[in-house]
């Protein structure tokens, strides 16, 4: 089968972004055994600013279909070496920044589009800290898939009334125009939903394009990243001489793709740039000791990257913490 034929039959049997094909074969767990959690949060300092990790639920993946450039055998040794099984859990997350003037949010999970049980809780989540949708001003975008935008809307309406979504043009005018799918052979779902989810605020004119290096709020610069999709972005936030990195879909499982980062995913839509974009910046922020965030490593999905020769990479999650004051 054909890299394209694989995406198309996947995203045809999946709603797309994290949407795992095997779901109907993880079996379901008992009914004594839960894992859900209470809304879950997780808030620290920036300089001036208040961040909070938000999350939107969790859902399983089965990389043995998902994950390209690899095989299952090296998957399962990969993920044994983390004490993990296929198929793994992988955590979809939101980030809210607060300056005081603005409340805002880095992506909205998927909202209603990945069904019942399977994320659509970044609005509990948001609640649990005393913010309502309508507070949010504005919206950054890493990039135009379900699992980053799919709650920007709900039966239809926009969640968020009264907030600018801030969204890299090179993905505006690649989902936006469904003809893509044919030239591309880039799965047609992919741009139904875009139409569904930006396509709302874009109508609305509450859609703000931008291009790479701009500066889009104070102290947020937002970088264009092509691979994953044609505008995924990053968002350098700093204050008051700290900064953290919000990086978006350059990584989708710690266990694989830090020590391969040359392993790939279905959703990629070029994905020999997504894995060198993915290599050179691991390799930066390594040098850099930058802290990032990340949406699908897990919860809080906040840390650090650490260079350990030949390629490979390792993930420090940030310090914990739970008291008063900094």
């Amino acid at each position: 089968m054909s890299y394209r034929s694989f995406v198309h039959s996947i995203a045809i049997a999946s709603t797309i972004g994290l949407a795992p094909p095997a779901w109907a074969e993880t079996p379901a767990l008992p009914a004594a055994v839960s894992h859900q959690q209470v809304p879950d949060t997780y808030r620290f300092p920036l300089g001036k600013l208040d961040i909070v990790a938000l999350s939107d639920g969790t859902v399983p993946q089965d990389l043995h279909q998902l994950l390209t450039h690899t095989k299952p055998a090296e998957v399962d040794d990969l993920l044994h070496r983390s004490f993990l099984d296929n198929p793994v859990e992988a955590s979809i997350n939101a980030f809210l920044i607060t300056d005081g003037a603005r409340r805002i949010l880095v992506d909205t999970g998927s909202g209603q589009l990945f069904g019942p049980g399977y994320g659509g809780k970044l609005v509990d989540s948001l609640a649990s800290i005393g913010t309502t949708p309508e507070d949010i001003t504005d919206i950054l975008i890493t990039h135009i898939h379900t699992d980053h935008t799919g709650g920007l809307v709900v039966d239809g309406r926009r969640t968020f009334p009264n907030a600018t979504v801030h969204v890299g043009k090179p993905d505006i005018d690649f989902f936006l125009d469904p003809s893509n799918a044919a030239r591309t052979g880039y799965a047609q779902k992919y741009f139904d939903e875009a139409a569904k989810t930006i396509g709302v605020y874009d109508k609305a004119g509450k859609v703000k394009p931008f291009a790479d290096r701009a500066t889009i709020l104070p102290g947020v610069v937002a970088t264009i990243h092509q691979g994953h999709t044609p505008g995924s972005a990053f968002f350098n936030v700093t204050s008051e001489g700290q900064s953290i990195i919000f990086v978006g879909d350059i990584i989708h499982v710690a266990a694989v793709q830090f020590p391969k980062p040359s392993i790939t995913i279905v959703y990629d839509q070029d994905p020999t740039k997504a894995a060198s974009v993915r290599q050179t910046a691991f390799a930066q922020f390594a040098g850099d000791r930058q802290l990032i965030a990340a949406p699908h490593l897990p919860f809080p999905g906040v840390g650090h990257v650490r260079a350990d020769g030949h390629g490979k990479f390792g993930w420090f999650p940030v310090e914990y913490r739970n008291r008063a004051g900094q």
